[in-house]
């Protein structure tokens, strides 16, 4: 038995630690937003944030998260939509939305490392893969997200 805790939350699972962590989110406790893309932690449509980090939850064995802070996209905010998933829909990122919740989740988790990033730091920062192709859609969201929190900071000075 395995303790877990995502979204804020203690669970406990039964399952052997060698099983992914994304196959534990999905299967086991029924949060079905973090997505099967390639399987080998290439593509990041598996993307949740681990004690903070963006991680591939597909390579990454479930005894390697417990003790660990799991956030899937569905724990991303406890009230409403999260900045991040507003910026999505203000700016019409997802074209099927099948990469989206782990584009989001690296999303946050570059912006909360780096509030103002750079193209450059968005390309090294964001590797997820999109087929469709929504890319410069993506840019145009976080760097609308770098512009709000440049002005949250200057109401703070």
């Amino acid at each position: 038995m395995l303790n877990l805790n995502v979204n804020g939350r203690t669970r406990s699972v039964d399952v052997e630690p060698e099983m992914p962590l994304l196959w534990v989110l999905r299967g086991e406790l029924n949060l079905p937003g973090t997505k099967y893309g390639c399987g080998a932690g290439l593509c990041g449509a598996c993307t949740v944030h681990v004690n903070g980090e963006a991680t591939r939850s597909c390579a990454m064995p479930v005894s390697e998260a417990a003790g660990k802070k799991i956030v899937t996209i569905e724990g991303l905010s406890e009230k409403g939509l999260h900045r991040v998933q507003k910026a999505w829909i203000e700016h019409e990122v997802p074209q099927c939305g099948y990469c989206q919740s782990g584009m989001m989740m690296a999303t946050a988790a570059l912006l909360a490392k780096n509030p103002k990033p750079t193209d450059a730091d968005i390309d090294s920062g964001i590797t997820n893969l999109c087929r469709c192709g929504t890319y410069a859609r993506v840019r145009k969201a976080i760097h609308a997200l770098a512009e709000g929190n440049a002005a949250i900071a200057a109401k703070k000075a």
